[in-house]
């Protein structure tokens, strides 16, 4: 898939711009790109990339602005987010925009690549034998929509919104159904980084889960607690 993916490259300072243009093409990707915020929201609403490399910091519209544009239409494009900002509370919002990783300026090109490469593999991530028909899939009373981004529950209850990294996080639990998982796993694989600034996020986006997703978000019967160590998923739940 990677040699074919098609990559738009979101970045006003021309000499990065173009160097990651230029990498990207040499590995075999092919590359669209946009100066300011507006164009790039504007090629990715119209080209529909599979990556979206996109810096904060943009004219006319900066960065986080287009990231919500783009999850508000549906646009299931792969985001890495590039910026100067490392701070906690900005990898964290971006991340609840819908980023699925973040990069820190400055960074070598080839670490890029790499982030590059790894974001595809993990989109490219199915849970076989679990929809109910393509991007569907039932947790317990809840019924799962992956491409609407929204969850359902059967008995009476409401349609709720999820985020791209709350139906990330419920993917790979339902990968890894039963096993318990450790935070540091949780965020390495889902999350893409071993130095994710702080656990807590995990838990952040677990009491999401269970608020959209158990009939009793206190007594979770789906998205077990294992003290001391993480959580346990169970798809048709069990007592925590």
């Amino acid at each position: 898939m990677t040699a074919e993916a098609r990559i738009l490259v979101v970045e006003d300072e021309e000499p990065l711009r173009m160097a990651l243009v230029d990498a990207l093409r040499a590995e075999g990707f092919e590359v669209l790109e946009a100066a300011d915020g507006e164009a790039g929201l504007a090629l990715a609403l119209a080209e529909g990339p599979d990556v979206v490399l996109l810096d904060l910091m943009l004219p006319k519209r900066d960065g986080f602005s287009v990231l919500r544009a783009l999850r508000k239409d549906r646009v299931d494009a792969l985001v890495l987010i590039l910026s100067a900002r490392g701070e906690e509370w900005d990898r964290v919002q971006g991340f609840e925009y819908g980023a699925d990783d973040y990069v820190v300026k400055p960074f070598s090109i080839r670490e890029l690549l790499l982030r590059v490469r790894a974001a595809l593999r993990r989109g490219d991530r199915g849970v076989p034998g679990l929809q109910l028909d393509p991007g569907r899939v039932r947790v317990g009373a809840a019924l799962v929509d992956f491409a609407a981004y929204t969850a359902e529950r059967t008995d009476g209850g409401e349609q709720v919104g999820l985020s791209r990294k709350e139906l990330d996080l419920l993917r790979y639990f339902l990968s890894r159904e039963g096993e318990v998982l450790d935070r540091a796993t949780l965020l390495n694989e889902v999350w893409g980084r071993d130095d994710f600034p702080s656990t807590r996020t995990v838990d952040m986006h677990v009491l999401k889960l269970r608020r959209k997703l158990e009939p009793d978000p206190e007594q979770p019967r789906h998205l077990l607690t294992v003290h001391g160590v993480g959580y346990r998923f169970d798809r048709r739940g069990s007592e925590g």
